[in-house]
């Protein structure tokens, strides 16, 4: 297992909804739990992965996230066991998404 974390600065949109969890890890995929958070304007992300070695990709993901969304003062924890990016990318919108109220 590997875990990365990741925080950006400079957010300016804040989630005001309870946390949400979507995803099941146990399904050979990836949760994500996305809370509001103080964190003074930035974005917290941690992942604990069983994918050892691919933080650059994780990263990348990361910066994509972040620029759709610009989250401030909120914490993301993934669980994953082997994803691929565009799952990830997906679940991590399907959390914004169902916070925002927006998901179908």
């Amino acid at each position: 297992m590997e875990t990365l974390n990741y925080r950006f600065e400079n957010g300016t949109h804040r989630l005001t909804a309870p946390p949400e969890v979507v995803g099941v890890v146990g399904s050979g995929n990836l949760e994500v739990l996305i809370e509001p958070a103080a964190l003074d304007g930035a974005c917290s992300i941690e992942i604990t992965t069983a994918a050892v070695g691919f933080g650059p990709i994780w990263e990348a993901v990361m910066r994509d996230f972040h620029a759709r969304w610009l989250l401030a003062d909120t914490r993301i924890s993934i669980n994953d066991m082997g994803a691929t990016p565009a799952v990830v990318s997906l679940r991590m919108d399907q959390a914004v998404q169902t916070m925002l109220g927006d998901a179908p």
